[in-house]
């Protein structure tokens, strides 16, 4: 029997709040997160979209790589 552990070499993810506060606290939660796994940050890109009635929504995109 074998058995062989894959390492996740790069990784993707999305996050969305109501506030930029809220939006930090989800990507640092997923920072300490992905640390475990030995991930580090690559790369952040975030947008701000306002709607019809003035409502601000965040969101962004981060990409973790192995280090």
């Amino acid at each position: 029997m074998s058995f062989q552990l894959d390492l996740i070499r790069d990784k993707i993810e999305c996050f969305e709040a109501e506030s930029i506060k809220a939006l930090e606290e989800k990507i640092q939660s997923q920072i300490e997160v992905n640390q475990a796994i030995l991930l580090e940050v690559h790369n952040i890109s975030h947008q701000m979209h306002v709607s019809e009635d003035g409502r601000r929504f965040y969101s962004a995109m981060v990409h973790f790589k192995v280090k």
